[in-house]
């Protein structure tokens, strides 16, 4: 019996690990075909004016790093796209859009894991609003469940009121995992911080420790259902 087609939506370079590596892990090791879309080129919001053409290498290696990544969690596919990074809402939504239902179309998912629409960062917001655009519950939709993930160092940084609080209604045992996981963003060096930073290896263990001991198990990754249609 066939796996399913699952996909990953990811506005960054690091961000599809951070919320969704050791889910991604356990989805390969059920032979599940598991595809990877990252919208922004990563690094350039560093400088004080956006110059690609100075980051190449930089880039170069980064967008490497996905692919290492990837085959770490049992990723099959990445696509990289190269909207600006942290200008998302510098372009229309609709070419965000566009880009998720080209990608959409080649790997026909029936799962799709992408960000919270309530994190602090501007690229996550817009990526779940261009998700759920390219994902109308048309006739002839293969999307039947979205989940939105919580990424480290931003959905918790926003302020938690109504409309932006990450409130998980499923979570997944990733006991077995999680050292993929660690080992996936690892290979992000550049992306990693000193504890107690909340992107660094001990506290993305501390923090898989706390979400499994909120549903009885030993490490978990958090989600928000979205969508699901049975």
């Amino acid at each position: 019996m066939p796996g399913l087609s699952v996909l990953v939506v990811a506005a960054h370079p690091d961000d599809e690990i951070l919320g969704c590596g050791g889910t991604m892990a356990r989805h390969a090791a059920d032979g599940d075909d598991v595809s990877i879309l990252i919208l922004g080129e990563g690094i350039t919001s560093r400088d004080p004016q956006r110059d690609a053409n100075k980051q190449k290498k930089a880039l170069d290696a980064l967008h490497a790093q996905v692919d290492r990544a990837a085959k770490v969690v049992g990723a099959s596919k990445t696509f990289l796209h190269h909207f600006a990074d942290n200008r998302f809402d510098s372009v229309d939504l609709l070419d965000i859009v566009k880009v998720v239902e080209e990608v959409k179309a080649q790997v026909n998912p029936s799962i799709i894991y992408t960000h919270h629409g309530g994190d602090l960062n501007v690229d996550h917001r817009l990526t779940f609003q261009a998700v759920l655009t390219a994902c109308r519950p048309q006739p002839g939709e293969s999307v039947r469940t979205i989940y939105s993930f919580e990424v480290a160092s931003s959905t918790e940084w926003n302020a938690r009121t109504v409309g932006n609080a990450f409130l998980p209604t499923v979570y997944v045992d990733i006991t077995r995992t999680l050292k993929a996981k660690l080992d996936a963003m690892g290979v992000y060096a550049g992306e990693l911080r000193d504890y107690p930073h909340p992107r660094s290896l001990r506290g993305l263990e501390v923090m898989a420790q706390r979400n499994g001991v909120e549903a009885g198990l030993e490490a978990a990754e958090r989600f928000v259902l979205i969508r699901n249609i049975l």
